[in-house]
């Protein structure tokens, strides 16, 4: 089977997510209440958005960024080279490398419902957080609210039937429903537990802005479209821009972008 994700080119990803994540890393960072900590984990950093951005909000913190990608890892290692207030390291989101109670806060943006077992993930979150810690994390709400991913996998399950194998699969991905995070978080014996929305709006130049990220091989649209033929990618291209263009000519358009967030208390 084709992977759902794909985490191996860095300047790819910034394209095609790496610059709405770091639109998104404030809002979650406001909702997260973590400007009080002195030591922070970020779980599945990516490329860094939400490290670097923790940086500004909570000068004060020492961060580390952990991220399966050794890739992603070495990029964002290499933007951070001069600040020894952060560390970023490879490693699994499932078996953190660090001792029980070792941070003030440990936080994802983007990552869990991407996991094989999204709840040992958070239940690690949990593990090296310290009481009275917080544990918050965010990932995109793919059914209601990622307004671009929809229109692209709602044409693609139209054409192929592996593009409905590809929806199915993100779509009904861990976290991604309403309320699953608070539950999640309440069963892990969180306290002050609160789910929210956080909305964004994503600006595309063009379609050729918008599509040409997707074919990069990177996240999940990347190995989605890149496991097609030349006639199938043409053909989906082709609807697509039909639905980007909605009868107006190729231009700018701005679509908005929800996440789900959740955050609690150890």
């Amino acid at each position: 089977m084709t992977p759902i994700y794909k985490a191996s080119d860095p300047a790819a990803y910034e394209r095609l997510m790496g610059r709405w994540s770091r639109r998104l890393a404030p809002l979650f960072i406001d909702f997260a209440a973590v400007r009080e900590a002195s030591s922070i984990v970020d779980v599945g950093c990516g490329t860094g958005s939400l490290t670097f951005a923790l940086m500004g909000a909570v000068p004060g913190a020492r961060i580390r960024g952990l991220d399966y990608s050794q890739a992603f890892v070495d990029y964002a290692s290499s933007i951070a080279a001069a600040d020894d207030r952060i560390v970023f390291e490879q490693g699994d989101a499932t078996s953190l490398p660090y001792p029980d109670r070792s941070f003030d806060a440990a936080v994802s943006l983007l990552v869990l419902n991407f996991v094989p077992d999204a709840k040992k993930a958070a239940r690690e979150l949990v593990r090296v957080t310290r009481p009275g810690g917080t544990i918050a994390a965010c990932v995109w709400d793919f059914k209601g609210g990622l307004t671009h991913l929809r229109v692209f996998a709602d044409t693609a399950a139209a054409l192929d039937p592996a593009g409905e194998a590809f929806r199915g699969r993100l779509f009904s991905g861990p976290f991604t429903g309403a309320g699953e995070f608070a539950s999640t978080w309440t069963e892990m014996g969180l306290r002050e537990v609160e789910q929210t929305s956080l909305t964004l709006r994503m600006e595309f130049a063009s379609f050729a802005d918008y599509w040409e990220p997707m074919l990069a091989g990177q996240g999940t649209t990347g190995a989605y479209s890149q496991s097609l033929d030349d006639e199938k990618r043409s053909l989906i291209e082709h609807y697509l821009r039909l639905a980007y263009c909605a009868g107006d000519p190729d231009g700018p358009r701005s679509f908005v972008a929800t996440a789900w967030a959740c955050r609690g208390i150890r």
